[in-house]
């Protein structure tokens, strides 16, 4: 990415500017990176549509994709932070505006709206289970009501 030169490559290059990894195929950036083309970015697209069609399978896979996207959220500054603090190498610039701007904020909003989307969704996966549950023991009563008539 970091030699072509259209828009896409240039925000690439932009975004460089906060973790200098995307520009020096760091092993964890292009594992994390790899996964989230292949499965993160499909598995949203399906979620979408699942929901358009108020599919039944929308809530299990809505919560997959977003624990998979904090979990790699955490792991992205967790590895940086190491990084920083163990082995005394910083990956964005001094410049306030691309630590806490490109760095920080672009990421944790990766953090903030699935997280919002995981609490939905087992929310009402919990509703689904507990309507099963109920009407799992009416059924049991009237089976039961049946019987002794």
């Amino acid at each position: 990415m970091a030699g072509r030169g259209d828009f896409f490559g240039q925000l690439w290059k932009e975004y460089a500017w906060s973790d200098s990894r995307y520009l020096t195929s760091d092993p964890f950036v292009l594992c994390m990176e790899t996964v989230t083309a292949i499965c993160w970015g499909p598995l949203s697209f399906c979620v979408a549509l699942m929901i358009t069609f108020q599919h039944p399978l929308r809530h299990p896979l809505q919560a997959m994709v977003c624990l998979g996207q904090i979990y790699g959220d955490i792991l992205y500054y967790a590895t940086s932070m190491f990084d920083h603090y163990y082995k005394g190498v910083t990956y964005c610039r001094p410049e306030a505006y691309y630590f806490w701007g490109y760095y920080f904020f672009m990421n944790f909003i990766w953090i903030v709206i699935p997280g919002y989307l995981l609490y939905h969704s087992v929310e009402a996966s919990g509703r689904a289970f507990q309507a099963l549950a109920k009407q799992s023991k009416s059924e049991q009563d009237n089976r039961y009501t049946k019987k002794r008539n």
